[in-house]
């Protein structure tokens, strides 16, 4: 009589980072974070805007800023700071629904926002390893260039040339007339 015996085996499988995992808005623990992967000779990147309604330029100047360095931070302007920025009405998109959607990339590493209108303290406190910025923007008209150099940081411009923008998506939005389903 021959016995067989079932062995069984427990596969643990690691849970994927969830997008709303990525979104750290206490700046002193995405301090933390940070100062410890540089610690370990990473390089973080940092970004920001508003990202009000993502298209194809975004996406391109993220994907460029990610391939400069081992981790990505992208920092959203808050609701009112967008507001002071874009106008009124402005952002169109909730900061909290803008920061989920930025976390979903898979190259984004984090997610922050920021109230100021320009991202001046954020670098001050993260002094990130790199600061890109879009391609519209050159060192001469960046708001944040003092900060860099008090800090002795690099300013890159990623993507391609600037032809995208939320507010002609908005503005093309507007000239629809939407038909009643």
């Amino acid at each position: 009589r021959s016995f067989h015996r079932e062995v069984r085996t427990l596969v643990v499988v690691a849970r994927k980072q969830r997008s709303k995992d990525k979104i750290i808005t206490d700046r002193r623990s995405l301090t933390a974070i940070l100062s410890g992967l540089m610690a370990q000779g990473k390089t973080v990147v940092l970004t920001n805007g508003v990202f009000e309604l993502m298209h194809v330029g975004h996406t391109r100047c993220l994907e460029d800023a990610r391939s400069r360095g081992d981790f990505l931070v992208v920092a959203v302007n808050s609701d009112e700071s967008a507001e002071r920025l874009k106008g009124k009405g402005r952002p169109v998109v909730p900061a909290d629904e803008r920061m989920e959607v930025l976390a979903g990339l898979g190259f984004v590493d984090y997610v922050t926002t920021f109230d100021e209108d320009t991202a001046d303290k954020l670098i001050e406190q993260l002094r990130p390893s790199l600061y890109a910025k879009g391609s519209d923007y050159t060192i001469k008209t960046l708001p944040e260039r003092d900060t860099l150099k008090k800090f002795d940081l690099k300013a890159v411009f990623v993507g391609d040339k600037k032809t995208h923008s939320s507010t002609k998506l908005l503005q093309k939005i507007q000239k629809v007339k939407l038909k009643k389903a």
